[in-house]
């Protein structure tokens, strides 16, 4: 079992930045990757960016080049810097952690943190 909890969402104005957090508990030597998702209101979930195994990330189009994902091993920790936000990033962000072996895109999933961005 893997517990996931995020923090750091809030109401930041456009061009503004927030990091976000997400603290892994439990069993977290078996999680192989971890990602962020997002989820605004009327939309479809949306992957944002994924931090593996072996330090590679990967991110989004619609984030490249304004979020970073990392990833902090020695803390079990998952980060989301997000720099020069933009209203459509309004959503709640979900942490998620898929297993060694599992051949899901995510066994676990946090209770989310609220981002919104004011025009």
């Amino acid at each position: 079992q893997v517990q996931l909890v995020e923090s750091g969402g809030g109401l930041v104005q456009t061009g503004g930045s927030l990091r976000l957090s997400c603290a892994a508990s439990g069993d977290v030597s078996r999680i192989r990757n971890m990602d962020w998702y997002r989820q605004a209101p009327g939309k479809q979930r949306e992957w944002v960016a994924r931090a593996s195994v072996g330090g590679v990330t990967n991110h989004a189009d619609s984030v490249k080049g304004r979020f970073t994902i990392s990833r902090d091993y020695a803390k079990s920790m998952l980060y989301l810097q997000m720099n020069s936000l933009e209203p459509e990033d309004t959503a709640v962000y979900f942490c998620t952690a898929a297993l060694m072996g599992s051949g899901r895109l995510a066994d676990y999933w946090g209770q989310g943190t609220q981002v919104t961005i004011s025009a």
